[in-house]
């Protein structure tokens, strides 16, 4: 960006934290507040931070885009850093910050069930204010599932590290341990995907003695399937009369996910190989006679196995240097396939990529890098995995709601750098509100015309 672009951007955002501030406070007015509400593992008699600035701390790292705490603790080692943050966050703070270590002796502590509980109260939250009904489709929430790693290399940073054994029984033998977690995502509408439920895929000591003669793609099939049941339980306790549509890619082509689903109520649309579930592969084959709407084709209820199992053959075509390409999309799904609902239930399904685009891929490459661990704990990693799910969600509201909307156009480099440099700035008249006041919420919108 030349001077002039930079010139131009900061005439239209006077203060690009403060900005983002107002966008929290639009979408999660009480998010301090439920930092402050969480269950603090600490001796009281010892404690020189509250959870509300200790999650602080960690939830505006996030926004500011700081990979590693010990960077951390050096950038947010300014005294306007501290006096601005205390005032984003309401509360007195005397010279520091948290200390890093501090920081990560707290986290090792917290029970990351906290965590997913604050991140639960935001969705619920904006669900019950309605805020982004427009990205149902037939009424019901578009939930994306899909898995990620956070860390591989020949470490075994803990005890609930998976392994991957490569040249088994061989003197070249080695072993790569990695920490996975399944990811759901409920989608906002508008490219915004928000954390709904975690799921960390664990070595519980049993599975990894069934893995040793399993291929690579059983043993991710047979762990990602007993996490999603895991997280499916979870999900229905949170939001046991929430109207969910599920996403998915084709390794929950399986009866088990179809049975919990059914049980749930839940509908699903889930990607589809000819080998992921070979009877329904050659149901559809054989039907001579079938639905057509544009490049859709379809069958509705192919009996498998007590399930009506719906499924939608997509065809499109691209053009490559000339070429015509054409490309095959299917997806199962149990909700009953129309001329009316074809081409919508296409453009659904293709949503997947969203979590890992808007969700994974932003968040390891384009903002603080998720993949980067911050702590061996256990505890401590998941956390950090949670928390930075809020900062992530924030941020996206902020590109939409502010960057988008003035226009502004900043490479995804910049924008955390943005953020960061203006924490720093000393505040004005209009950049201070009293934390958790419903009149000075408002105000704060109005100005920003939301």
């Amino acid at each position: 960006m030349g001077r002039k672009e930079d010139r131009a951007t900061r005439a239209l955002e006077k203060n690009p934290i403060e900005a983002c501030n107002k966008v929290q406070r639009r979408f999660c007015p009480d998010l301090f507040n439920q930092f402050g509400q969480t269950n603090d593992p600490r001796h009281q008699s010892y404690i020189t931070y509250s959870n509300r600035t200790m999650l602080g701390q960690i939830y505006y790292k996030g926004i500011a885009g700081i990979t590693s705490m010990q960077d951390m603790t050096y950038k947010f080692n300014k005294p306007q850093i501290v006096e601005n943050m205390a005032t984003y966050m309401g509360e007195e703070l005397d010279e520091y910050l948290p200390h890093h270590v501090t920081e990560n002796e707290y986290l090792e502590r917290l029970n990351p069930g906290e965590i997913q509980d604050t991140i639960q109260h935001i969705v619920y939250d904006l669900i019950r204010r309605k805020s982004f009904d427009e990205a149902k489709f037939m009424g019901k929430w578009i939930i994306i599932i899909d898995g990620t790693q956070l860390y591989s290399g020949d470490r075994k940073i803990n005890d609930k590290c998976l392994e991957r054994h490569y040249n088994k029984k061989t003197e070249q033998e080695t072993v790569n341990y990695h920490v996975d977690v399944l990811e759901a995502k409920i989608y906002f509408g508008s490219g915004l995907v928000c954390s709904i439920c975690s799921e960390f895929i664990e070595n519980n000591g049993e599975d990894a003695e069934n893995y040793k003669n399993m291929s690579e793609e059983a043993r991710k099939q047979d762990s990602e399937l007993k996490a999603f049941k895991r997280m499916a339980e979870k999900l229905k306790k949170a939001f046991p009369r929430l109207p969910i549509l599920l996403l998915m890619d084709s390794l929950y082509a399986a009866k088990p996910v179809m049975n919990i689903c059914k049980k749930n109520k839940w509908d699903y649309i889930i990607r589809f190989k000819d080998g992921s579930i070979p009877y329904i592969a050659k149901e559809y084959k054989d039907i001579p006679e079938k639905e057509r709407v544009g490049n859709a084709e379809y069958i509705n209820e192919i009996d498998y196995e007590g399930h009506k199992v719906n499924l939608l053959n997509y065809m499109e075509e691209t053009v490559e240097k000339g070429e015509t390409k054409i490309t095959a999309f299917q997806w199962i799904t149990n909700i009953k396939i129309t001329q009316k609902n074809a081409l919508k239930i296409v453009k659904t399904g293709r949503l997947r990529w969203k979590i890992e685009n808007e969700g994974f891929n932003r968040q390891k490459n384009w903002q603080a890098d998720i993949t980067h661990v911050c702590s061996w704990n256990e505890w401590a990693l998941k956390n950090h995995y949670l928390m930075q799910q809020i900062s992530d969600f924030m941020k996206q509201l902020y590109e939409h709601y502010v960057l988008k909307k003035l226009e502004i156009k900043k490479k995804q480099k910049n924008i955390s750098s943005d953020l960061l440099a203006s924490l720093a700035w000393q505040l004005t008249g209009e950049d201070i509100f009293r934390r958790d006041t419903h009149v000075e919420t408002v105000c704060c919108l109005q100005r920003l015309n939301m």
